[in-house]
This record gives structure tokens, C-alpha cells and sequence, in this order.
């Protein structure tokens, strides 16, 4: 899940090598958050015009967890 995470980020980014993921355990309910960092000047690609990049990655995320049963959440540092 990780390295889908890391690769759906880079191929938007302009500095790949600043992308950063950080998992966090699973909590209580069993949702992993996955932490996404990336450079300052690349937040604006990530998230895009009124956060629709953002809401697709977390669509393909889920959908992806799903298939593993499991829950996760993304977070835009």
C-alpha cells in the first residue's frame, strides 16, 4: 500500500525525491493512516483545484485496501 502511495505521488510531483510516506498502526476502528509528505512547492499538484487530486487518490487508496480487507486514510502533510 506504501509503494502505491509513493508511486501515485511521484508521477505528480516535479521533486520525487521528496516524497515521504509514514504509516501509522491501525487504530482502534482498524484504519491505517497513511501520511503523504511532499516538497512545499509541489502541495498545490497534489491536492489540486478544490482537493480533487487528493479526493482521487484516496478513491484509488481505498479501493485498493478493499481488496486487501482493509481500511485506510490518507493525510496531505
Amino acid at each position: 500500500m506504501k509503494e502505491l502511495l509513493v508511486s501515485l505521488a511521484s508521477g505528480l510531483v516535479e521533486n520525487p525525491e521528496a516524497v515521504e510516506v509514514t504509516v501509522d498502526e491501525p487504530n482502534e476502528e482498524g484504519v491505517t493512516v497513511y501520511h503523504l509528505h511532499v516538497a512545499e512547492g509541489d502541495m498545490g499538484r497534489v491536492i489540486g483545484k478544490q482537493g480533487r487530486i487528493a479526493n482521487a487518490i484516496r478513491v484509488v487508496m481505498r479501493a485498493a485496501a478493499t481488496r486487501k480487507n482493509e481500511t485506510v486514510s490518507v493525510e496531505i502533510d
